[in-house]
């Protein structure tokens, strides 16, 4: 027995987004949003030197601040 997701050649992870964005969807609108909120992620990183951990920042900051300094 195959299943649907490796037949159509995509990972477990993959098919689980997509099932999971399919429900969001379909959700009245206010049920929708509230679910659509928990799909975010945010991603923090700290920076570790001789065994300290430094400031934890969020990854889009950082991405803002390397565009910026670019510019």
């Amino acid at each position: 027995m195959s299943f649907a997701w490796k037949a159509a050649g995509i990972t477990y992870n993959r098919y689980l987004a997509i099932a999971s964005r399919v429900v969001r969807r379909s959700l009245q609108e206010e049920k929708r949003l509230v679910a659509e909120r928990r799909g975010e992620m945010d991603l923090r990183m700290a920076k570790w030197e001789n065994g300290r951990q430094g400031e934890v920042k969020q990854v889009s900051e950082i991405q803002v601040a390397k565009e910026n300094a670019a510019a």
